[in-house]
């Protein structure tokens, strides 16, 4: 089953429901790979743990949950439109990125690892639907994994990120067009990341009550 083709919209209440339940679930196994990355040793990125959280985001919602996107896909419309790369492109692609970003660990900060695969999953979109959720929870499992350990808060980075649409959108934007330019400029998209983790992370010195 899949909620889309039957619905045909993703303002339908039963796809609404079901996307919203799937997110928690992808919230708990991303806290769950997290904690299995760091007690093996294993802090990386890989493509396995990027499909497994499209899949939670968009299983039984949409076709190729998963799965690198076997088609074209467009965001956006009219001038401000955005074609990512062809659908073939993006199994090498992706492998090309997760080696980047592996090998840049040490010499990068959280912030800076986090921002770029925010920014790089977006552009390339490798699924049929749930890019955006996947690029926010995979950046979110770097940034805990580079910080040795998962961050709290009263609200997660991917959640303050949704909340702030217009100004996310812009930065990626700003971004792609750096890239256009001939030089990538995060700093737009790094300053948003920044700036949303440090209110997470004071939200959660809030929730520490003094002991009496």
């Amino acid at each position: 089953m899949f909620v889309f083709e039957l619905v045909g919209s993703e303002h339908n209440p039963v796809y609404q429901k079901l996307a919203l339940e799937n997110l928690d679930r992808q919230y708990s196994f991303l806290q769950s790979v997290v904690d299995a990355s760091l007690a093996l040793g294993q802090p990386m990125l890989s493509i396995e743990v990027i499909k497994a959280l499209n899949y939670h985001a968009i299983s039984c919602l949409h076709v190729s949950a998963g799965e690198f996107r076997p088609c074209p896909v467009y965001v956006g419309q009219g001038e401000t439109a955005y074609s990512p790369p062809a659908h073939f492109q993006v199994p090498a692609m992706m492998q090309m990125f997760t080696n980047l970003v592996n090998r840049s660990w040490q010499e990068n900060d959280a912030v800076t690892l986090a921002t770029y695969v925010l920014w790089r999953l977006n552009h390339i979109h490798p699924f049929v639907n749930g890019n955006g959720r996947t690029a926010r929870v995979s950046a979110y499992f770097v940034l805990c994994l580079r910080s040795g350990g998962w961050l709290p808060g009263q609200k997660l980075l991917p959640e303050r990120i949704v909340e702030v649409r217009p100004e996310y959108v812009a930065a990626l934007k700003a971004a792609d067009a750096s890239l256009q330019q001939g030089e990538l400029d995060l700093s737009l998209l790094h300053g948003l990341v920044s700036r949303l983790l440090d209110e997470q992370m004071k939200s959660a010195e809030e929730i520490v009550q003094p002991s009496e």
